[in-house]
């Protein structure tokens, strides 16, 4: 296979923003890839410094900045975490239906927006302290909240959700998907993560000793309003936040609905265009009504993931354009068949994930490469390809070395021995690499989900 100076180049490029990424978490590579791609295509492409700069994924930035940024105002203005409180004290001190409730929590509050990070970033805390009262293990109530905020982060409202889909979009005509059913599978991929990432977390945490202890607290209770005390009721302007979040989950979901076609003005739906429209019509009430804290909530958008995002982007379209990505579509081909393709597409994207960002630098990186793997190996289910890549570099992130491991060591409880919780996650984040391939390759390949 004979590459060109151009697609090397570009390799190189990308290796290099990766082998960055992994080793120095205090450079954004979004930044390193924008500039790398600047001197790729200049030198080696043909390619101006403006010509390069317009491959910026500008409407993928408005989604992730609007989506963000409503949800940035509910945290900072108190309404998640009021209503995580009331949330956990639904197990009304039954300790054994404690892993439960942290799990289905976990999934919603990641589900409705926030996404994995600040979802763990919400339950982490309550959860760790939680796991120091009842005498749960650090390490398996890690396993649940972080299986649970990874398994949902690919909701069509969270910002890892909104990452995959955008380039889903991008790619859909080259795998001849029609936008009318974009909705329905991002909805797809939603699910296979939340199947697939719930599976090995939910199995691991049984096996390595969650059942084990639900036995031994079977009619064990605690006061509820020791653990988790009752906060003060929702005011009204948590009340309008929470009806805002439940209008964007509607004006998202309803419009797709077979029942509901029609139903909509055309001008209706230009301002229901994506998910990101509907997030900055919905701030805007919350500012005019103030509700929330704008200058709070733009600092905890996390602009740095967006732009790692953004800018790894610029450089994957460069590399395309300089073939790059078709000759590590071939390189990847080669070893692989319609149905182990899912395999390989588990084990590598997981590999470097266990290392870097699985989404600012793993997924930019892998999805675009679907549609040439298709043609490279000759079939495939594209929707298994894509829930393969999203589940291998996700499973991993239970590892210390990620922010959602970091999170839950952090919060665990200080008779833990911090070192050992180290060790057993990053043991384990680190066979998940093996392991989230085969559940890929028996999922998404054999089984066909």
């Amino acid at each position: 296979m004979e590459i060109s100076t151009a697609a090397l180049a570009s390799m190189i490029a990308l290796v290099i923003v990766v082998i960055i990424s992994c080793v120095n978490e205090d450079l954004n590579v979004g930044f390193l890839g924008i500039g790398f791609a600047i001197i790729v295509g200049g030198l080696f492409g043909g390619l101006t410094g403006a010509k390069v700069m317009a491959s910026f994924p500008l409407s993928l930035f408005m989604i992730l900045v609007g989506v963000t940024f409503l949800f940035g105002m509910a945290q900072t203005n108190g309404t998640m975490e009021k209503l995580t409180a009331y949330s956990v004290r639904v197990c009304k001190g039954n300790t054994a239906l404690i892993p439960l409730i942290v799990y289905l929590l976990t999934t919603f509050v990641t589900t409705i927006g926030p996404g994995n990070i600040a979802g763990c970033a919400l339950m982490a805390p309550v959860a760790m302290a939680i796991a120091a009262r009842v005498g749960m293990p650090a390490f398996l109530m890690t396993l649940i909240v972080v299986g649970a905020a990874n398994g949902a982060a690919f909701s069509p409202f969270a910002p890892t959700g909104i990452i995959s889909n955008g380039i889903i979009a991008k790619m859909a005509p080259s795998l001849g998907i029609a936008p009318e059913a974009l909705n329905s599978l991002a909805w797809k991929v939603h699910l296979n993560s939340t199947l697939g990432q719930g599976l090995v977390n939910i199995g691991g945490f049984f096996i390595l000793g969650g059942w084990a202890w639900i036995q031994n607290q079977r009619g064990a209770s605690l006061d509820i309003d020791e653990l988790a005390p009752k906060p003060e009721p929702f005011n009204k302007h948590q009340w309008l936040t929470l009806g805002m979040v439940g209008l964007l989950i509607l004006l998202v979901v309803l419009p797709g609905l077979p029942s509901m076609k029609g139903m909509f003005s055309k001008t209706i739906l230009n301002l229901l265009s994506n998910v990101g429209s509907i997030a900055f019509i919905l701030s805007c009430v919350l500012m005019l009504t103030g509700s929330g804290d704008s200058k709070a909530a733009v600092k905890v958008i996390p602009w740095g993931v967006i732009m790692m995002v953004c800018g790894v982007s610029v450089l994957i379209d460069v590399m395309d354009q300089a073939g790059g990505l078709n000759a590590m579509v071939k390189m990847i081909g080669a070893i692989s068949g319609p149905v182990t393709i899912t395999f390989w597409l588990g084990l590598i994207p997981g590999i470097i994930s266990a290392y870097s960002s699985s989404s600012g630098v793993v997924m930019p990186m892998f999805l675009p490469m679907v549609p040439g793997l298709i043609k490279e190996v000759g079939g495939g289910d594209p929707i298994a390809m894509i829930s393969a890549i999203n589940v291998g570099s996700h499973l991993v992130d239970t590892s210390p070395l990620s922010t959602l491991g970091a999170l839950c060591i952090a919060s665990a409880g200080d008779h833990e021995d911090k070192a050992v919780l180290f060790r057993k996650l990053l043991i384990w984040g680190l066979a998940m690499s093996v392991v989230g391939a085969a559940v890929c390759y028996v999922f998404f390949g054999l089984l066909g989900f």
